[in-house]
């Protein structure tokens, strides 16, 4: 959020490109201090309450700089405490390495956090409070008319987070599915509940009849933090691919969408896109690796968009594609590059039609006549679009 922006701008004054040990370091007190102040406000309405840094509540990462992964939490130290009846406040968005390096979890990585406390505490639920006060089928920003939802499937939330829904960091859902935690996301300012992010098996509509096998889309998502890359002149020859993709992996930088198109004289170009967060160090390794494959070339596009459909099953009615792209190009939107799998649709777009696209799909995937005007609450949706670390 705002104090680690602000951090980050503290660290440019004294550092062309901070990174690494020191910037996780510096940017971990912003949780600190949180953490201090909330157990300090508990004191003073006669709540026992201490705070814990990622180290005290024992949370062991890998020592990936700014990237790190829980491995384990020891949890004696926060139990002892919660016998004695306290409020244990701990310090999300880090932890510490095997060498008793303080790591960072990235950008909404207190998420994860609390996802992993609630699994190793064996809680009956992990309540996120945050600046937004449910998911909805798409940002109400930019679409006033969006439907809230009262749950929705983990799939389908780490669908939308991955594709831009930022009220929930998407390694937190996967962890949530994983040791099935329930997910509820809530608002700070209100008394809401929220919607509710567990496994959901079937749909069911208003009556109470099974929809398992009814395709419905559920939600428009969009990002544009997305820059494209694309290797020119690439070799048309086995492991090329490999060696680029395997390289981006080991950076651990996220590659979504990938196009390769082939041309004469035997090279291919490789397109892909990664989060605006990533491009510097993307576009580092991939100079270097077109370089060393004997490459043409690496270029950029940074004024590109992402807008996706969600829904489970998407891609098995044929209609869904089809009339997504009719609505685009009646937009007069043109469509870069397209991915799908299970549970999405999504196409690259020019970053100034962005609004313009997701308004359009909205209109036409949820207005009256083409969705009910209440969404089953056993169903799926998208997601209302606030970052918050």
């Amino acid at each position: 959020g705002d104090t680690t922006d602000h951090l980050l701008e503290l660290a440019a004054t004294v550092s062309s490109n901070p990174r690494g040990r020191e910037l996780d370091a510096l940017l971990s007190t912003g949780e600190q201090t949180s953490s201090s102040l909330l157990a300090l406000a508990l004191h003073d309405i006669g709540v026992d309450a201490i705070s814990f840094t990622g180290i005290q509540a024992g949370i062991l990462t890998d020592g990936t700089p700014s990237k790190a992964r829980i491995e384990r939490i020891q949890r004696d130290h926060i139990l002892r405490e919660l016998e004695k009846g306290r409020v244990v406040v701990i310090t999300g968005y880090q932890g510490v390495d095997c060498e008793g390096n303080i790591t960072t979890l990235g950008r909404g990585g207190s998420d994860t956090t609390a996802v992993a406390l609630a699994a190793v505490l064996r809680a009956d639920a992990c309540e996120i409070f945050t600046d937004v006060d449910a998911v909805y089928t798409a940002d109400p920003r930019i679409v006033p008319q969006a439907k809230r939802l009262a749950e929705i499937s983990y799939d389908e939330m780490s669908e939308m987070a991955t594709l831009g829904a930022k009220v929930l960091q998407p390694r937190s859902v996967e962890l949530a599915k994983r040791y099935q935690v329930p997910l509820r996301v809530r608002s700070s300012f209100t008394q809401s509940e929220g919607t509710l992010v567990r496994d959901i098996a079937e749909a069911q509509d208003r009556g109470g009849r099974s929809m398992l096998e009814q395709v419905m889309v559920r939600g428009v998502a969009h990002s544009a933090d997305e820059v494209k890359l694309v290797v020119e002149g690439v070799p048309d020859v086995p492991g090329m691919a490999a060696r680029l993709f395997g390289e981006l992996a080991e950076n651990k930088i996220a590659i979504d969408m990938i196009i390769q198109s082939m041309h004469k004289g035997g090279t291919n170009d490789i397109a892909f896109t990664v989060p605006r967060e990533d491009f510097p160090q993307a576009m580092a390794v991939s100079k270097r690796i077109a370089q060393e494959i004997g490459a043409k070339g690496v270029v950029f596009d940074e004024n590109v968009a992402k807008v996706s459909l969600v829904g489970t099953g998407i891609t098995q009615d044929s209609r869904i594609p089809a009339k997504m792209f009719k609505t685009l190009a009646q937009q007069g939107i043109n469509i870069d590059m397209i991915s799908t799998s299970g549970t999405r649709i999504s196409c690259v777009i020019d970053k100034d039609r962005v609004e313009d696209a997701v308004r359009a799909l909205h209109e036409a995937f949820f207005s009256p006549g083409e969705s009910p005007e209440e969404l089953p609450e056993a169903t799926v949706g998208g997601a209302h679009y606030h970052g918050a670390c």
